[in-house]
């Protein structure tokens, strides 16, 4: 019978006892790690070798040293149960619906109240519009004008938007018709350098001596066109044909900056020696003074104009 040399079995020894230390060592690691990750403890079997049969998971609660194995768990219900605490837990996203506060809610009913009480404008009007701008749009712009005096007044805010809006003007507006005397354009025409140079020094009314200049020369072109057709406002509903022209623009940006009409008038107006009446400046003169109807169809002024524009023309 074969018996190994003195040599090979010292060779064989050290060699167990090389696996039986290494063996050791992975379980204290392994049951190390584990503590670190989840409060489970590890008890080993009777047996020197180890292997995952021989482990035994117990939860710790609150440091409780108690134990709650079940006795008849498989060990394949070990292992997995084994391998799912190691494995790091899925983050769960919860989905939480987004709720509107009550008083949100009643706030936002409240502004829907509103809104539905309040007239449909051009939508160039916005809950940021000035009061008197509003105002402006719901009782002048847009009507039939007649008057020599509220005509030559809107030819001067007009050319005032070169550097102002409609809101900046309609604020100093009464200050406009103190200094120019009510816009009477027999008495503006008589004006002077000193008129000229007090309205252009008065810092409230904040027009530039060119610009108060330009009105006075405007108001000498009206006396000239008064002689010849006996009223600028006939000589300017004359282009017209004593009729508005009525436009059913249902989007703002449909509303033209100029149009042709404006132009022919732009053009005659230059030969007769006014300033500052482009065909832009000459449009926005027409839609405030109503000789063209730009409201927007859905707008509640629209209708108010239409009616008063397919009167019989009036002359006063």
């Amino acid at each position: 019978m074969y018996k190994p040399s003195p040599t090979r079995r010292a060779i064989l020894e050290k060699s167990k006892s090389v696996r039986e230390k290494e063996t050791k060592q992975t379980s204290n690691f392994f049951a190390k790690h584990l503590k670190r990750i989840y409060p489970i403890t590890l008890q080993r079997s009777t047996s020197s070798s180890f292997s995952l049969s021989s482990i035994s998971l117990s939860l710790s609660q609150n440091s409780t040293d108690s134990s709650a194995t079940d006795s008849t768990s498989t060990l394949e219900q070990r292992i997995s149960l084994a391998l799912g605490l190691i494995s790091s837990p899925r983050r769960r996203e919860t989905f939480v619906p987004k709720t509107i506060p009550r008083q949100q809610q009643e706030q936002r009913l409240y502004d829907e109240d509103i809104k539905s009480d309040e007239p449909k404008r051009c939508n160039w009007i916005t809950k940021k519009s000035d009061e008197v701008y509003v105002t402006f749009h719901d009782q002048q712009w847009g009507v039939p004008v007649y008057d020599d005096n509220l005509l030559f007044e809107f030819l001067a805010m007009s050319g005032m938007l070169m550097d102002y809006n409609w809101t900046e003007i309609l604020k100093r507006k009464e200050l406009f018709r103190e200094a120019f005397c009510e816009f009477d354009p027999n008495l503006v025409a008589k004006m002077g350098e000193k008129e000229i140079t007090e309205i252009a020094s008065n810092k409230a009314i904040m027009l530039q001596e060119s610009r108060v200049r330009c009105i006075v020369d405007n108001a000498k072109c009206i006396t000239k066109v008064v002689k010849e057709f006996g009223s600028f406002s006939s000589y300017m509903w004359g282009f017209m044909d004593y009729k508005p022209i009525i436009n059913r623009f249902k989007y703002s940006r449909n509303v033209p900056l100029r149009s042709p009409k404006a132009e022919i008038i732009s053009k005659d107006m230059i030969k007769r020696g006014f300033r500052f009446v482009g065909p832009v400046i000459v449009h926005s003169f027409m839609q405030a003074a109503g000789l063209t109807i730009d409201h927007l169809v859905d707008c509640f002024r629209h209708g108010d104009c239409v009616s008063l524009a397919e009167r019989p023309w009036r002359h006063i």
